[in-house]
C-alpha cells in the first residue's frame, strides 16, 4: 500500500495535479478516447457500434471479412481480434449496480471520515479547498446520483428484452470506471467543507429556504429524469425496430440522451462551489456524456436513415436541438 501510495503522490507532483485535477484528467481523456475510436471509419464500426445498429463490417462479436482473407492486413486482423472481445449488451446494468453501490459507499466515507475519503482528502490542493461546496450541496447532490442510480437501474432490469447484442469490452469498462467517477465528481470539491464540519443526521434537515440556484435547477434535474424515464418506457414499448412517433421524438432522435445531458448540467450547476457558476469537475463529466452520447446518437440518426428512408428523420436533430 506504501507503495502505491508513494507512486500517487510522486504522479501528481511530476504532473502538478492533485486529486480533482486527476479526476477532471480522467473524464477528459475518456472523452478523448470516445473521439478517437468514433471518428475513423474503421474503428467506429468496430468498436462502437452494436446490435441492429452495427455495420456491414461486425456483426456484434465477429468479424465478416474471413480471417485468411488475402486482402487483410495485419493490422486489420488486430483490430478485427480486439474487437471480437465483447461481452454481452445486459452488462449494462453492472453500470448501475457500480453507481449505486459507490453511492452507498462514499455516504459511509463521508460520514464516518473513513479512509477512502482521507486519501483524497489530504491529496487536494489548498487552491480548491478554499472554494468549497456547501454542505447542503453536497448532500443534495450526493442524493440525486443515488436517485438517479437507482432509477435507471430500475430501467434497466424492467424495461431490458431478451437480446444477442454485444459490446466491446472496453466500453463496459470505460462504463464501469465512469460512473464510479462520478459518484466522486459530486462531492469532490466540497471536500474544504468536508474537511471542517463534520456530517450528522441534522445536517440533512432543511431549515432554510432553497437558493434560487436550487430552486431553478432542482427542478430541471426532476423533469428531465421524468422525461428520460418516459422516453424509456416508450421505446420499451416499441416492436423491435419500429419507428418512434412518441412526441419527444419528433424533434429528436435520441431525446433519452438529450435528457442525461440536462440531467448532468443541472448537477454541475448545482454543485458549483462558493463564487463559482459551474462545478467543473461535474463539468468535464458533463463533457464526456454528451460526446459520448453524441456519438451514438449520430450513429442512431444514420441508421434511421438507412431503414426508414432520410426524409423520416431529415427534420430531427440528433441530440440538442438547434445544434446537433
Amino acid at each position: 500500500m506504501d507503495l502505491i501510495r508513494k507512486l500517487v503522490d510522486t504522479t501528481f507532483s511530476v504532473t502538478h495535479m492533485d486529486a480533482i485535477d486527476a479526476l477532471r484528467a480522467f473524464f477528459v481523456f475518456s472523452t478523448c478516447t470516445i473521439l478517437s475510436i468514433s471518428v475513423p471509419d474503421s474503428l467506429r464500426a468496430r468498436f462502437v457500434t452494436y446490435g441492429a445498429r452495427a455495420t456491414s463490417t461486425t456483426v456484434d462479436s465477429e468479424p465478416l471479412a474471413r480471417p485468411d482473407a488475402p486482402d487483410r492486413s495485419r493490422v486489420q486482423l488486430a483490430l478485427d481480434r480486439l474487437a471480437s472481445l465483447r461481452v454481452p449488451h445486459s452488462y449494462f446494468t453492472h453500470f448501475y449496480v457500480a453507481s449505486v453501490l459507490s453511492s452507498l459507499f462514499w455516504a459511509f466515507q463521508l460520514l464516518s471520515r473513513g479512509p477512502a475519503f482521507q486519501a483524497i482528502a489530504t491529496r487536494i490542493g489548498p487552491q480548491h479547498l478554499e472554494k468549497s461546496m456547501s454542505i447542503h450541496q453536497v448532500l443534495l447532490c450526493w442524493a440525486l446520483m443515488l436517485v438517479q442510480g437507482i432509477r435507471r437501474l430500475h430501467e434497466s432490469r424492467i424495461f431490458s428484452k431478451p437480446s444477442s447484442s454485444r459490446m466491446w469490452f472496453v466500453h463496459w469498462l470505460l462504463g464501469l470506471a465512469f460512473y464510479l467517477a462520478a459518484t466522486v465528481a459530486v462531492w469532490i470539491e466540497g471536500t474544504g467543507t468536508l474537511m471542517t464540519h463534520k456530517l450528522t443526521l441534522d445536517d440533512v434537515q432543511v431549515t432554510t429556504a432553497p437558493t434560487l440556484r436550487t430552486f431553478l435547477c432542482l427542478p430541471l434535474f426532476l423533469l428531465a429524469s421524468g422525461i428520460q424515464h418516459d422516453c424509456h418506457h416508450y421505446l420499451f414499448s416499441l416492436k423491435k425496430y419500429t419507428f418512434p412517433t412518441h412526441p419527444m421524438f419528433r424533434k429528436i432522435v435520441c431525446p433519452h440522451y438529450t435528457a442525461e445531458c440536462v440531467i448532468y448540467l443541472s448537477l454541475a450547476l448545482l454543485a458549483a462551489p462558493d463564487g463559482e457558476m459551474v462545478n467543473k469537475t461535474l463539468l468535464s463529466c458533463l463533457t464526456f456524456v454528451t460526446v459520448n452520447l453524441g456519438v451514438t446518437a449520430a450513429i442512431s440518426k444514420q441508421w434511421y436513415e438507412q431503414k426508414f428512408g432520410p426524409d423520416a428523420v431529415k427534420e430531427r436533430w440528433c441530440m440538442i436541438p438547434g445544434l446537433f
